[in-house]
């Protein structure tokens, strides 16, 4: 098998993972709901908690809408959701073809060495930033806004809570990768090196190499970043409901501390 057909296989493999995640999720869906930037000013207005949900390569922010309903805890009433889509691009691991990509992947499956579209991340981020920063301006503490993301979604989320200039709740990071090099590591704040980092991977992975994850710790680390590793048994490149469970009992701990603020 050429090296070209082993990643559209790959890739294959992860957008049929993604899309299995999503019909599972939608059984468990509640009613349609407005979302929250189209409920009437004062409904808006109690919002003080914030969850931003990055998707993986060719999947989409509505698909992944469902999660939302696996957070049925007190803490999460007043908290806004967004599921964003990624824009159209072409993708290099997938001969060029146009799909939903945060950035250009170059190749799969990912392991630590592979090669990273440092300029593409980092204007996605710029995307992400601003996503953030209308939040902050809607009242919400960045203390009580969370990142989280699978796969490419992922390497996103780490991306964008370290380059992000405050201190966040949390960057939840599922099936993902460090997308840039150790030069990035300088124009991390101060303020973000305090934002905490969840970061969930299956050992079975065969698209996110579980190795790329295990990089994940040592990178933060060196930059002094705390970091929370799990590591799941016989997951491949998808989602666990027991990760949601431990996502969600992650973000409400902080809640606890923070929404009183």
């Amino acid at each position: 098998m050429s090296r070209g057909v082993r990643f559209l296989f790959s890739l294959a493999a992860a957008i049929a993972a993604a899309s299995l995640l999503a019909a599972s999720l939608r059984r468990r869906a509640q009613p349609p709901r407005l979302p929250d930037q189209l409920l009437p000013g004062p409904m808006a207005a109690r919002n003080r908690s914030f969850v931003l949900w990055l998707h993986g390569l060719g999947d989409s922010g509505p698909a992944n809408e469902p999660i939302r309903t696996f957070f049925a805890a007190p803490e999460f009433r007043h908290t806004k959701w967004v599921f964003p889509s990624a824009p159209n691009s072409p993708v290099s691991c997938n001969n060029g073809a146009v799909m939903p990509s945060w950035f250009d992947i170059h190749e799969l499956p990912l392991s630590p060495g592979s090669p990273q579209d440092e300029s593409g991340v980092l204007k996605a981020v710029e995307n992400v930033h601003a996503m953030i920063d209308r939040e902050v301006a809607g009242g919400i503490h960045p203390d009580n806004i969370f990142v989280c993301g699978f796969s490419q979604g992922g390497a996103l989320t780490l991306a964008s809570v370290l380059l992000y200039p405050k201190t966040l709740g949390g960057g939840a990071v599922f099936s993902g990768w460090v997308p840039f090099g150790s030069s990035v590591i300088e124009r991390i704040s101060p303020e973000a090196r305090k934002t905490p980092i969840l970061w969930s991977h299956g050992i079975a992975d065969q698209v996110v190499l579980f190795e790329a994850g295990q990089a994940g710790p040592p990178f933060l680390q060196s930059a002094g970043i705390s970091c929370e590793f799990k590591a799941y048994p016989d997951l491949g490149h998808s989602i666990a409901k027991e990760e949601l469970s431990s996502l969600e009992a992650w973000i409400k701990g902080r809640l606890k501390a923070s929404q009183d603020k």
